[in-house]
């Protein structure tokens, strides 16, 4: 039985807590109005201190989570460029999607009235950092990039995974808004679960971001959605994030496609949300010995927390001893000094698609390196194991380079329907690799995520944080200045001008 000693945080007295909830709500009307170009030079000012900082804050993650100096400092460089990413995209202003229509009294449907759209900030946030990277989805990470970029004062609930880094990066983004001139209380750390709870039932907070478990973030779901003034939740909680291999691709590489993927669901010791979980091949497939031989080869490496490592055990367990199952790499635990274990790699094989789909917890995100195997006779297996599995953020496809007729239509038929459970279908590659684009799409249908419509990764991520409002034959000197006929700003916008086409009305 594990005794590893479980992770405490210090709680926040009622009284800090009200503070910090104050702050924010007073700092939001003031950031909200800044213009994007003040905020994007805040964002490039709170991007140049990490770098600056950058050694110390990498050192303090090493020894807080176990990850290597090369793990933290791409995911330190990923952090920063996120943050420059939305100041350029400040910059740009075309994310307030500023529409003009001009008074018409000769509209198609009748006198049209002068109407001016944007979109404006939710308000304060309240942020929750993720166990598995502590820098771009922790304190400085997408969700407080985003929101920040939004015009949102953000409350930053640290994970008591890596405290001190968390700290000192929370130290380091206050000073850098301080300097750039953001009004007190834009940024601010909590510390204690019930503190973090307790904020988001505060009818002040105008919004929640997660990332981490099914179970911590379906309860914060419930709690933001149960509100008496319900607001917008944006988890990512699980994701099982199936990968097909067809015979065509199999014969042409599959040494390749087994290396791969045991490189995928093994990075960061199985603990990123984009891990493969289950890789379904076709019926007699080679590949799943020559995976669980390469398996046996991936070194032990430090589960991220004990209640991580607890629930991987537990899981794995489960999965290893329903009926059925083969046991193909067994995976082992290692004593760290740490005292958070380390664990190597364990492959699964369940049979074949049917025998995968009969057993619902196989479809379940086991967060850690561990994979499933299932084998599919046909077409229709393959359709029934991606319609069976739980929303998610993924689904990969591996196919042949010239695919024949019949691997063409099998994919064909399974591309749309691979689009409907999940927010990003990948070719050939492997869904671990997560670029940090404007195009990105890092979301999906629940378990994946509570909020369907969204991206937590890349500058859509703003979205989440902004709602429209129309301004009606406003005087001039009411309107934002973004709306205003002079256009300070210099905002791109779109415009309607009375009188302008409508090849869409009725004919006459």
């Amino acid at each position: 039985m594990n005794t590893t000693p479980r992770l405490t945080e210090p709680e926040e007295t009622p009284e800090e807590l009200e503070s910090l909830l104050a702050a924010a709500t007073t700092a939001a009307a003031d950031w909200g109005r800044r213009s994007p170009h003040d905020r994007a030079d805040a964002l490039s000012a709170v991007a140049d201190a990490l770098d600056a900082e950058g050694q110390s804050l990498i050192i303090e993650a090493m020894r807080e989570t176990g990850l290597t100096e090369g793990r933290l400092t791409g995911e330190l460089k990923r952090t920063t460029v996120q943050l420059r990413m939305f100041a350029e995209e400040l910059r740009d202003g075309s994310y307030l999607r500023i529409a003009l229509d001009r008074q018409d009294p000769d509209f198609v449907l009748g006198p049209r009235p002068d109407l001016r759209r944007w979109l404006t900030p939710l308000g304060p946030v309240l942020v929750y950092a993720a166990s598995n990277f502590p820098f771009a989805f922790s304190v400085a990470g997408g969700d407080t990039a985003s929101a920040l970029a939004a015009g949102c004062p953000v409350l930053l609930k640290a994970h008591p995974g890596h405290p001190e880094t968390s700290r000192k990066t929370a130290g380091l983004v206050r000073s850098a808004l301080q300097s750039a001139g953001a009004p007190e209380g834009t940024f601010a750390l909590l510390t204690g679960r019930q503190a973090g709870v307790s904020a988001l039932r505060d009818p002040r907070i105008a919004a929640g971001a997660f990332t981490g478990s099914v179970a911590g973030g379906r309860a914060l779901f419930d709690i933001a959605s149960s509100r008496p003034n319900p607001i917008p939740f944006f988890g990512e909680l699980g994701s099982v994030n199936p990968a097909m291999v067809t015979s065509g691709a199999e014969r042409e590489r599959g040494e390749q496609i087994a290396a791969g993927f045991v490189g995928s669901f093994t990075l960061g010791t199985g603990q990123f949300c984009t891990k493969p979980g289950i890789l379904l091949l076709p019926r007699g497939s080679e590949l799943p010995k020559r995976i669980a031989e390469l398996a046996q080869n991936v070194p032990p490496a430090r589960m991220l927390t004990s209640a991580i490592a607890d629930r991987y055990r537990e899981r794995t367990t489960e999965l290893a001893d329903i009926p059925g199952v083969e046991v193909l790499a067994r995976g082992s635990e290692h004593a760290d000094p740490s005292d958070i274990p380390q664990v190597s790699p364990t492959v699964l094989h369940a049979g074949s698609v049917a025998d995968l789909l009969s057993e619902p917890a196989l479809l379940e995100e086991n967060f850690g390196p561990c994979a499933v195997i299932a084998e599919y006779d046909a077409d229709e297996d393959l359709r029934a194991a991606i319609s069976a599995v739980p929303g998610t953020l993924t689904v990969t496809a591996h196919l042949a380079g010239q695919p024949d007729d019949a691997e063409r239509q099998l994919v064909s038929g399974l591309v749309a329907l691979a689009a409907s459970r999940s927010g990003r279908v990948l070719f050939d590659e492997w869904p671990t690799g997560l670029a940090v684009t404007p195009a990105q799409q890092h979301g999906g249908p629940y378990p994946a995520t509570t909020a369907v419509s969204h991206t937590s990764v890349g500058t859509a991520a703003i979205d989440r944080f902004l709602r429209p409002v129309t301004y009606q034959n406003a005087p001039e000197f009411l309107l934002p200045e973004a709306l205003r006929e002079s256009n300070p700003l210099g905002l791109p916008r779109s415009t309607h001008q009375p009188g302008a086409s409508q090849d869409w009305a009725p004919p006459q």
